[in-house]
């Protein structure tokens, strides 16, 4: 369970800590902390129980009326205020704690196929996508490699690792190659995939397939999200809910033993971040929820 994480969100629970948090696991990542009192805890619990620490951009709340940085953002001054926003967040980050990584959305705005209905996808403001027959495949490729110049610098600078968490994905992510070969050029930025986002675009999506995202991205992870999310009739009838044995595809749920033996088959390394709700399972299921995912950890070990 060295290459396990929790996720604490909003602030520091101790609720969860003392329940989901084992004294073998690789840390926490945290986002969006209210009060400067909780980034405290988390870094004096770091210290006590020495576990490392992962950011998801932001780590403090109310830096801007949105979470993620618009780096790919079309207008200029938008593009700007997120680099800069950007510059002073890891300012203060680097200032209190030394962050294993620190993790952005990407691509940002997403960049939605003008083909599929994304009413199912949630997103908090009409700046957060533009359709890809807006946004031509050159100026991706031109604002992405600013972005990995950039992040490599501040890498170097700041001493932490940039991780990319995939947005919803496009033509220009799973048809092309430019990304696999940036990722290559630049093997101190990361990814991070979300099992439940990419479960969730298959069904809404006919041109999309998580095993094949899976099988081209994997081997460039740092970190997976790990959760199932359950669709009947193409509703979410269950979200963020921990990965059991007995949750089948056949019931609507995510192949997760799928996806992890595609993901430790490319990349045996990575680690893993329960981005589930853990109030939503007993103390048990949450203990078969870690033991299950070990097992089939130490199975693709074991392989290699």
């Amino acid at each position: 369970m060295n290459r396990f994480l929790i996720g604490q969100y909003g602030h520091f629970d101790y609720n969860k800590f003392y329940r989901d948090y084992k004294t073998d696991f690789y840390g926490i990542e945290a986002c969006l902390f209210q009060e400067e009192q909780d980034i405290t805890n988390l870094v004096q619990e770091s210290h006590k129980t020495d576990y490392r620490i992962g950011i998801h951009f932001p780590l403090r709340a109310g830096l801007s009326n949105l979470r993620d940085a618009l780096f790919l953002a079309q207008d200029d001054t938008i593009r700007s205020d997120a680099y800069s926003i950007v510059e002073q967040e890891l300012v203060y980050i680097t200032s209190r704690m030394k962050p294993d990584y620190i993790l952005f959305h990407y691509p940002k705005p997403v960049l939605l196929d003008n083909r599929v209905d994304w009413t199912s996808w949630r997103f908090d403001d009409r700046m957060e996508f533009e359709y890809e027959s807006e946004y031509p495949f050159e100026e991706f490729k031109q604002r992405s490699d600013v972005l990995f110049e950039w992040l490599s610098w501040k890498s170097a600078e700041y001493g932490f690792t940039p991780v990319l968490e995939f947005d919803a994905l496009n033509r220009y992510i799973y048809e092309q190659d430019y990304l696999q070969k940036k990722l290559e050029q630049h093997s101190d930025i990361k990814l991070c995939l979300d099992t439940a986002r990419l479960y969730l675009q298959e069904q809404i999506d006919p041109h999309f397939n998580a095993l094949t995202v899976l099988e081209q991205y994997a081997k460039y992870a740092a970190a997976i999200h790990l959760s199932n999310m359950q669709m009947v009739d193409g509703s979410i009838t269950q979200s963020r809910m921990p990965v059991l044995p007995n949750q089948h595809p056949s019931d609507g749920w995510a192949p997760i033993e799928e996806y992890l033996r595609i993901i430790f088959q490319e990349n045996p390394e990575v680690r893993i971040m329960f981005e589930h709700r853990s109030e939503k399972v007993t103390d048990e299921q949450l203990e078969q929820c870690y033991r299950w995912v070990e097992r089939m950890m130490e199975e693709a070990h074991s392989n290699h």
